[in-house]
């Protein structure tokens, strides 16, 4: 297994970041300590550049090889930010911060970047230019949107973008990927019911907004069962039912439900809009009420291109001897999807091994996970932009 013997002897040095991370977490863009870290650590590795402030508080580092015949630029990915959550891990470098926690692995993510941009930084053993990218508010900030519009592309003529993330209940340090749609689009929807409320012992004086919402609830369901190809992935979530009352008799004139959409292709992205508000007008309608809808757009399809999922499995393989190309795509959002649009590059996920699940008060990255994954990084610039 050729583990790069360099990141067992830097194994150490990247725990202690990564787990100095961990104890002081950060939210979507308010990454300053995060990212000052990670700006001084490149400046003391000796990258080229390191510019802050990317996409609000992202970190860029530049890092050019022994030679630069290739021209070739490639983009490396990690994110930085933490989830609101209280930690109740018991760890002795647990979270300082109450209602904060890196419940997702983002701070082994940045560590593992890190110890294979210093390796990259000694050895320099490449034909071209690798852009470490340290980007702020992926859980739900789209701090990936906000690097592109910010012209972080363009700016170092990055020609390919890779990302990792890791992954509990895959073996520790084994890769998996898929080409094309990875990771859901990921949208949101605000319903608020109107009726007439009244005395609960007098419902057909009244509206009953309950009742129109329970049947709702029930009736959105049917845009998986009956408005989907039984092939194509969807799921519709309703996670909040709130009354306006919240009184044993009474009726409320106000229901208001919000929940998420996941699909893996615009053309059931968009039917799923489109179902969901006639759906609910037409339950109101029966019913007698109205409705207020507001539907979001989030993170979209993350979708691997052919070649780059291709090349990043071949290097998987090279780390750790095997790599599962055709895994299940999950219907968790990823906002590397941003990038992956600019850019073609591939999104790979390395075992965490049997931990809690991400997004867990009890999660907690797995650092024997970081030799291969800066192994990976590394692999992936020496591999693409071999040393003239």
């Amino acid at each position: 297994m050729p583990v790069k013997n360099r990141f067992a002897e830097l194994h150490d040095d990247i725990t202690a970041w990564r787990r100095d991370i961990h104890a002081n977490p950060e939210i979507l863009f308010d990454t300053h300590r995060t990212s000052a870290l990670v700006a001084d650590k490149l400046r003391e590795f000796g990258c080229d550049e390191v510019t802050t402030g990317i996409g609000r508080t992202g970190v860029v580092g530049v890092i050019r090889g022994k030679s630069d015949n290739s021209g070739k630029v490639i983009g490396l990915r990690a994110d930085m930010d933490a989830l609101p959550i209280h930690e109740q891990t018991g760890l002795d470098y647990a979270s300082n911060t109450p209602g904060a926690m890196h419940a997702c692995g983002h701070d082994g993510h940045t560590a593992m970047l890190l110890g294979a941009a210093r390796y990259l930084a000694e050895t320099r053993n490449f034909d071209g230019t690798v852009v470490v990218i340290f980007q702020p508010a992926e859980e739900g900030g789209g701090g990936g949107r906000e690097m592109c519009e910010d012209g972080m592309m363009d700016r170092w003529n990055i020609q390919e973008v890779y990302g990792m993330h890791n992954w509990p209940g895959q073996p520790v340090g084994k890769f998996a990927i898929r080409p094309g749609a990875f990771f859901a689009a990921t949208d949101q929807f605000d319903i608020t019911l109107h009726g007439s409320g009244g005395h609960a012992a007098k419902p057909n004086e009244t509206i009953d907004t309950t009742v129109m919402a329970s049947n709702l609830v029930m009736a959105l369901q049917t845009i998986a069962s009956r408005n989907t190809k039984p092939v194509d992935e969807v799921v519709v979530s309703v996670t909040s039912f709130e009354t306006s009352s919240h009184a044993f008799n009474v009726i409320p004139a106000r229901v208001r439900l919000k929940g998420t959409v996941r699909t893996l292709s615009n053309e059931t992205r968009e039917m799923a809009e489109t179902r969901i508000r006639a759906i609910t007008e037409g339950i109101c309608a029966a019913y007698g009420g109205r409705a207020e809808i507001t539907y979001m757009k989030g993170y979209p399809v993350m979708s691997n291109h052919a070649e780059q999922t291709s090349f990043a499995a071949e290097v998987a393989r090279a780390v750790s001897g095997a790599c599962d190309e055709e895994c299940e795509p999950t219907m968790g959002g990823e906002d590397f999807a941003y990038m992956l649009e600019e850019r073609p590059g591939a999104y790979i996920l390395v075992g965490n091994g049997d931990s809690a699940p991400v997004h867990h008060p009890e999660y907690n990255f797995n650092d024997e996970v970081i030799p291969a994954g800066c192994s990976w990084w590394a692999e992936i610039v020496e591999r693409r932009m071999p040393a003239a």
